[in-house]
């Protein structure tokens, strides 16, 4: 089965997929892209639904190939602790309105910090807070201090590309809007900066 995406903005790449896989119920599938974020999540979304995957670039696209193996998901599935989940949504750079130095360094102080709140599961970086996540940063050893702690870290791949980052990213999965829809329904607990 071949889904060709190209010229689709996200979510709709992982969105066709998914359509795709359910509709069809291949056990084996090709995806075709034509941008990185677009690669990103398919790829990841694949592997999600107990597909090995592999990519092969072929004149300015990408195919990506999906194999779905039996046991796969169910070899991966660990139960999850009954610890609460919480998530936090940074959509900005900085926090509050009125100084923007103040707001830069109240956001610093906030990502510092959060390595002592417990239960926090996933951050998700949209809009301008994706700047947070790219070469330059001062945040990264931070984030990286709390990925490697098993939070999990999503940046929106629309944003990065909007922003002209896409390639600059240095810390967490460039995501989607069915992964973040999808995060917001399982968290116990949204917090949104």
């Amino acid at each position: 089965m071949i889904v060709d995406t190209r010229g689709l903005s996200c979510p709709a790449p992982v969105l066709k997929t998914k359509e795709a896989i359910e509709k069809e119920r291949p056990r084996e599938i090709t995806v075709i892209v034509d941008n990185e974020a677009a690669k990103q999540n398919v790829v990841r979304f694949l592997s999600s639904q107990g597909f090995s995957v592999s990519t092969k670039e072929e004149e300015g696209a990408v195919k990506i190939i999906g194999i779905f193996e039996d046991k796969a998901c169910l070899a991966s599935f660990k139960p999850e602790e009954e610890e609460k989940k919480i998530l936090i949504m940074i959509t900005a750079d900085r926090i509050g309105h009125g100084d923007d130095e103040l707001g830069k360094k109240l956001m610093e102080n906030f990502i510092n910090t959060l390595k002592e709140m417990e239960g926090l599961w996933r951050i998700i970086f949209m809009n301008s807070g994706v700047k947070l996540t790219v070469e330059g940063s001062p945040l990264l050893s931070s984030l990286k201090e709390l990925e490697e702690s098993g939070v999990q870290i999503f940046v929106c791949g629309t944003c990065l590309d909007h922003f002209g980052l896409l390639k600059k990213k240095k810390i967490g999965e460039t995501t989607n809007m069915l992964d973040i829809i999808t995060s917001l329904q399982l968290a116990d607990k949204v917090i949104h900066v």
